[in-house]
């Protein structure tokens, strides 16, 4: 593959991941952090302008150095993930499904990502 075909393949795969890791922002199933993660290490592959951008962006670039430097997250960030992925979940088992299976999946998805959330060190200072 051509030098120039690969930046653009990077280029529009780290596009992909920042959306998608933009749109977990709001999803409280769809992880943001890793996303952004990967959006970092395909734009460093594809585009060095992109990438200085990702890591410097006021917000985006606070999850990704949260994460790289701290292996933490902010007590508020916890709180509202958790908060919201009940709501949502919780909203889905009483209004969107009666089967019985479909309600013990998604508890069991609640649980899981919710813990998987609390597991990670709460960062004292946020920025």
């Amino acid at each position: 593959m051509k030098k120039p075909l690969k930046k653009y393949l990077w280029v529009s795969l780290g596009v992909l991941s920042l959306g998608l890791g933009i749109i977990g922002i709001f999803i409280p199933l769809l992880p943001t952090t890793p996303f952004l993660l990967l959006a970092a290490s395909f734009f460093l592959k594809g585009s060095e302008t992109l990438y200085r951008w990702l890591l410097n962006h006021k917000l985006l670039g606070t999850y990704i150095r949260n994460y790289r430097e701290h292996k933490a997250i902010p007590l508020t960030t916890k709180i509202l993930a958790v908060v919201t992925l009940w709501a949502a979940i919780l909203y889905s088992m009483f209004f969107v499904t009666e089967n019985l299976y479909l309600r013990i999946i998604l508890l069991s998805i609640a649980a899981g990502v919710s813990i998987h959330i609390l597991h990670f060190k709460t960062l004292e200072k946020e920025d």
